[in-house]
């Protein structure tokens, strides 16, 4: 009976971070229409991202207050250098990176190369030891397999059209249609873009890297999340101002701006960084990693019904192909901590052993 309640745990403690992931990647698709939405009115990002951070500030903070108040006693400098760092390479340094590399190439040619965070945030972890590769296992092959099948899924879709489908007809589309002089995509700008793209992309990842070495020392993720936005709070103001000097891309008033500012801080910042913080407490950098190309599925979807955007046949293979990946992944983990479960069962403790034979042997 107790082993049973143990698997019961267990299968709801999974099922509970992968449903927590893919409300993130719903989030995150969010911001994505309403980037898109915003660069096409003309609305400077470096000032958006900068009023994200302001809102996630405002939103996660008294939350942390209210229920990790205990955590402020556990803060140090290592811990606050930790937070700069996150909040740096997952925040304002990530953010200014995909946004300034959309200079150079289209959306969805840095949204492709973004889709190599798994890869990315796996090599990391193995290099530091976060992650076994665990090749000779079942469950390692398949967290591999599954890995480059989700990214290979992701570039189809990004560049296979193929024969275009009417999945259905919303009438919908949240964009104006204005003129935007189209720059000449140069072989220089194309390298440009792809590296500040993949720039971003590993920062995204070392974000990962460095939010399992913080869990040790400080495992409250709503304050984690907290300090991460003070931090980038203050990196984007800073980066702002240097950059946008037209002070009426700074005024807030009941408008798309407010609206931007709000939703990506609030939720994509402040709820989606929270989730994301207890998921790598709980399940590792590589988990949350794993969850990345479906962000570009969601916003294909997304775009063919609130952007009236089209729809070709390598866009579903592609999407395919990202949900098959992560089922692998997912599949190879549990497999994995199945045969650790295993192994353990097999080979009992030095303890248990050294009880054994103090009980087997004969009294003088």
């Amino acid at each position: 009976m107790a082993r049973l309640s143990d698997c019961r745990i267990k299968v709801t403690g999974g099922v509970k971070g992968i449903v927590l992931m893919v409300i993130v990647q719903i989030l995150y698709t969010g911001t994505n229409i309403l980037y898109n939405i915003v660069a096409n009115h003309g609305i400077s990002m470096t000032v958006i991202v900068a009023y994200r951070f302001l809102f996630s500030t405002f939103f996660i903070v008294p939350l942390a207050l209210l229920f990790e108040r205990e955590s402020l006693k556990a803060i140090n400098w290592t811990v606050l250098f930790q937070a700069f760092l996150s909040g740096l390479l997952g925040g304002s340094l990530q953010q200014n990176l995909f946004l300034h590399s959309l200079t150079f190439v289209s959306v969805s040619f840095a949204a492709s190369i973004m889709n190599l965070v798994p890869l990315a945030t796996y090599i990391m972890a193995v290099s530091f030891r976060m992650e076994r590769m665990n090749l000779g296992t079942v469950g390692g092959k398949a967290k591999i397999l599954g890995t480059l099948t989700g990214i290979s899924g992701a570039m189809i879709l990004t560049f296979c059209k193929g024969k275009r489908i009417q999945i259905w007809d919303t009438h919908i589309n949240l964009l104006r249609h204005v003129a935007v002089s189209q720059s000449t995509s140069s072989t220089t700008s194309i390298i440009w873009g792809c590296a500040i793209a993949f720039a971003a992309c590993l920062s995204s990842s070392l974000c990962l890297i460095v939010q399992a070495k913080m869990v040790r020392r400080f495992s409250w993720h709503y304050s984690r999340t907290a300090l991460m936005s003070i931090m980038s709070l203050f990196q984007s103001f800073v980066f702002a101002f240097c950059v946008e000097r037209d002070w009426n891309q700074w005024k807030l008033g009941w408008d798309l701006k407010l609206l931007a500012g709000a939703y990506t801080g609030i939720f994509s910042s402040g709820v989606a960084f929270s989730i994301v913080a207890w998921c790598v407490m709980n399940k590792g950098p590589m988990f949350v990693a794993i969850f990345n190309p479906l962000m570009l599925a969601l916003t294909v979807l997304a775009g063919s019904i609130l952007l009236d955007e089209t729809v070709y046949i390598g866009s579903i293979i592609g999407m395919v192909l990202i949900v098959s990946g992560l089922y692998i992944v997912l599949w190879g983990k549990s497999k994995e901590a199945s045969e650790e479960e295993h192994s353990r069962a097999s080979f009992p403790s030095d303890e248990s052993i050294q009880i054994t034979c103090q009980t087997s042997s004969p009294t003088k």
